[in-house]
């Protein structure tokens, strides 16, 4: 049977206080991740082929994707991949432990510094996009993407990211994003981003 709407938040939205608001996360997922849903499913009405792929497999393997409606896939579909991968990785006062650490470490010297590069690739991305920390061929590293495109249409697997469109933090933090990323450093599900790590 078809999905017809988004999964529920894995946790209250009140859940991320005092880092990220109540009012933010309803907004964010019941308003702009269910349009970014609701336009995805339409884009790909007419295609059964599609339609029986989950939206990750389908992100993956663009080549299929007919050229009419490929930009909306992209867009839509990568945004609703994008912000139900984002709440996965969201949980309040996660220990920074397990391989995932053992491995930031090792790449980037310590904790400090790999949040250091993390926050300046966030704050470098012009307008709308997202930041990912992925693993690939090349082993772990950090990526910008540009409004929905998607690290896994990039053949790399996400481990964790932050949104860093306005709406992700506008309502809180007007446009400081500096401070938006500070604050999701203290909501990392560092357990969530183990599992996508030992299973990549």
């Amino acid at each position: 049977m078809t999905q017809r709407t988004i999964e529920p938040l894995p946790y209250a939205y009140n859940a991320l206080e005092p880092y990220i608001d109540e009012a933010t996360m309803r907004v964010h997922h019941d308003k702009h991740h269910q349009t970014y849903f609701d336009k995805y499913m339409a884009a790909i009405a007419n295609n059964k082929k599609l339609q029986s792929m989950n939206v990750t497999e389908v992100l993956k393997n663009l080549v299929r994707v007919p050229d009419d409606i490929k930009q909306a896939v992209i867009n839509h579909g990568g945004g609703h991949y994008h912000h139900r991968f984002f709440w996965s990785i969201l949980k309040k006062d996660a220990a920074f432990k397990g391989k995932i650490a053992d491995a930031i470490v090792k790449k980037w010297g310590s904790y400090e510094k790999f949040k250091e590069a993390f926050t300046q690739q966030a704050l470098s991305v012009f307008g709308s996009g997202w930041t990912w920390l992925v693993t690939g061929k090349d082993g772990l590293e950090i990526v910008n993407t540009k409004n929905q495109d998607s690290p896994v249409s990039m053949g790399k697997e996400p481990l964790l990211c932050i949104d860093v469109w306005e709406h992700a933090y506008y309502l809180k933090y007007q446009n400081k994003r500096a401070e938006y990323i500070e604050a999701f450093f203290h909501v990392i599900n560092w357990q969530q981003v183990e599992k996508y790590y030992q299973h990549h």
